[in-house]
């Protein structure tokens, strides 16, 4: 089925948009968690303090599973920030985020494309496989700065693809860093931690994110990945 070539620069234009827009939100809700108190929000780590060392392996061990489905990844990535602070927060995130990334390439790999393919014609689909074809692994990592493209979606496109598994995963781990290290730092200012070189580095990193977003989409996409596994 031919790709409508204006599609992936349509869906570049509206991901720079809703990029710019998330990091909006994000400095003011750094701004609003660094000038007001959030008892509630506060309390939610006390309990989560409460329950042992066990939930920390609980509560990523969910992130992994229930991350391999439709379910937006940035819930669990602000409640690890929140949950278990910057530092065990960013480390679990990142871990948990790769092992279902990997997971669900391996799961979309092993079912093959044919059985999937009426499940493959909506634009957003078509638009993330569009780049895929044309980058290879570089779509991978662009596509993980800013979480403009569904997780979940990302992951399964790629197994589909001809992205080798390696550079796939190198790909996943860069590409997510910036923003999980900023949602990470994001939810652990909402428990009223008032360090203002976090909040910095928290919206530094989105910033990066975006930049990084707007540089990917303005460069030409011509050149086809080349067939791998």
């Amino acid at each position: 089925m031919p790709v409508d070539d204006s599609a992936p620069e349509r869906q570049g234009r509206r991901s720079i948009r809703n990029a710019v827009l998330g990091l909006i939100v994000v400095c003011a809700l750094l701004g609003i968690s660094y000038l007001l108190p959030i008892p509630s929000v506060a309390s939610v780590r006390e309990w989560g303090e409460d329950l042992g060392p066990a939930f920390v392996w609980v509560f990523f061990l969910a992130y992994v599973v229930v991350t391999l489905f439709p379910i937006p990844r940035t819930i669990f990535t602000v409640m690890s920030g929140v949950f278990f602070g910057p530092v065990v927060g960013l480390v679990g995130a990142m871990i948990s985020a790769t092992l279902a990334a990997y997971l669900a390439f391996r799961i979309a790999r092993g079912a093959g494309r044919t059985r999937v393919q009426p499940y493959l014609r909506r634009p957003v689909i078509r638009a993330v496989e569009y780049r895929l074809a044309h980058r290879g692994w570089l779509a991978v990592g662009s596509l993980r700065l800013i979480p403009v493209c569904p997780f979940w979606l990302l992951n399964y496109c790629s197994g589909l693809s001809s992205v080798r598994t390696v550079p796939y995963l190198l790909a996943t781990v860069i590409g997510m860093a910036p923003g999980t290290t900023a949602v990470v730092l994001l939810g652990d200012a909402l428990t009223g931690s008032q360090n203002p070189w976090l909040l910095l580095l928290s919206g530094t990193f989105f910033a990066i994110g975006v930049i990084g977003l707007i540089v990917d989409v303005r460069m030409p996409v011509d050149q086809p990945a080349s067939a791998t596994d």
